[in-house]
């Protein structure tokens, strides 16, 4: 962008933000057509003063908000660097390939902030935080045993809280619903402290094609893209933010430097019944320990579907080196629980019929403070949070621009006119 001296780009410092707040206000209310230009002006701001932006919208760093209120926060401190509430919320109603493209400013506003190295790394630290939802749920949770969040269901049992997907019509293909739902129960399992190890799995189906069977999940919701309600917030930086980090690093309730840590954090286990498509794949990659029945199968579509696996980028090559991984995203190769390369992503393997006795004796073998202090030290290895960072800011652009891109409208368009059957909007 230029400021009010034409020629001059965007320039750091108090009296450079005041004066680029002013052109940036002028010049990203022009014209809705010129809809590349306004783009370009927030996009140019962004890339000078993300931090100043962030620090403002947080009152300097006091405040955690989560990415919906971050951005209306921003919104509001700096008119027109982002669409108003009123934007989005018309947006919102109207099917995906009638959309504004509003979130595509949302993905230029959270990569600009990912990217910068202390907004970035608050915005991670916040989303490990206890949703509100949990901590009201948490009373009547810890005393019972047991939450019924809707679309998963949460039981402890023998020290294992043993977390159940059970969207049963769709055959848990991932929505707004579902990631709030195992958010929720994500934070129950691990703030629980009579809880040792947490177990994922998914439930029996109703779906005609599997009724009666147990399904891991099926991914995300087709039917549900089409119809305009995955948004960039409430879904795709959510699930990666959220549930899914927190399964990876567990819950940091508070960041006052107590003694000791606060972070609350277990071993994860999973048992993948039926296939684990796009997202349900994705899970795997941050669960301890994984066993499927001999007759599942693991896929990423994503690239096929036309968007990003989320974070399945970053770890899958940790699990089957460069070569495999390509071959799974790019070419969509579908990795049966029997296949040889399954071992790279599947501890165990069993019949359907054993496979309820083996998920049991590997819960047994993950209890114990070791075996949680063990998994930290792997985990923080692994993991580098500065390189995962900035591999989120890219991808909250791309899979922003991907959302809008003619390829996924051509082909989400075509789940409208499908049988009630195939809510989940994929064919399996």
């Amino acid at each position: 962008m230029t400021t009010a001296r034409e020629g001059s780009g965007p320039r750091a410092g108090g009296a450079a933000l005041a004066e680029d707040r002013t052109t940036l206000r002028q010049r990203a209310r022009r014209d809705p057509a010129h809809g590349d230009e306004r783009r370009s002006v927030r996009a140019a701001f962004l890339a000078v003063h993300a931090e100043a932006v962030y620090a403002e919208a947080t009152a300097g760093y006091t405040r955690r908000p989560r990415p919906a209120e971050l951005a209306e926060s921003a919104g509001a401190a700096f008119p027109g660097l982002l669409p108003t509430p009123a934007e989005l919320a018309a947006d919102r109603r109207l099917p995906q390939a009638l959309k504004e493209g509003h979130e595509i400013d949302l993905g230029i506003f959270f990569g600009a902030v990912l990217h910068a190295p202390a907004a970035g790394a608050h915005l991670l630290e916040s989303m490990l935080r206890p949703t509100p939802r949990a901590l009201a749920l948490l009373p009547a949770y810890t005393a019972s045993g047991a939450a019924d969040l809707g679309s998963v269901r949460v039981e402890r049992r023998d020290g294992v809280a043993r977390l159940t997907m059970c969207r049963d019509d769709c055959l848990n293909a991932e929505d707004e619903r579902q990631v709030d739902d195992m958010e929720t129960a994500v934070d129950l399992a691990l703030l629980d402290p009579a809880v040792d190890v947490c177990l994922l799995r998914g439930g029996v189906m109703t779906h005609p094609r599997y009724r009666g069977r147990r399904v891991f999940s099926a991914g995300l919701n087709l039917k549900s893209l089409h119809a305009g309600d995955i948004s960039l917030m409430g879904f795709l930086l959510r699930r990666e933010l959220g549930y899914l980090r927190k399964i990876w690093g567990g819950l940091h309730p508070d960041g006052n430097g107590h003694w000791p840590p606060a972070v609350r954090a277990k071993p994860w286990v999973a048992a993948v019944d039926g296939f684990a498509i796009g997202g349900g794949m994705q899970l795997l990659l941050v669960l301890d320990h994984v066993l499927a029945a001999s007759d599942a199968y693991l896929s990423l579509p994503a690239a096929q579907e036309g968007i990003v696996p989320g974070a399945a980028n970053f770890r899958l090559t940790r699990f089957t080196g460069p070569r495999l991984a390509r071959q799974i995203i790019l070419e969509g190769r579908t990795i049966h629980a029997t296949d040889p390369e399954a071992r790279l992503l599947v501890d165990e393997v069993h019949p359907p019929g054993d496979l309820d006795r083996a998920v049991e004796d590997a819960l047994d073998r993950f209890r114990g403070q070791a075996v949680a202090a063990n998994r930290r030290m792997l985990n923080a290895a692994e993991e580098d949070p500065d390189a995962l960072r900035r591999y989120l800011a890219d991808f909250a652009l791309e899979q922003a621009r991907r959302l809008y891109s003619t390829d996924v409208l051509a082909k989400v368009g075509r789940f409208s006119d499908r049988r009630p059957a195939d809510r989940a909007g994929r064919q399996v």
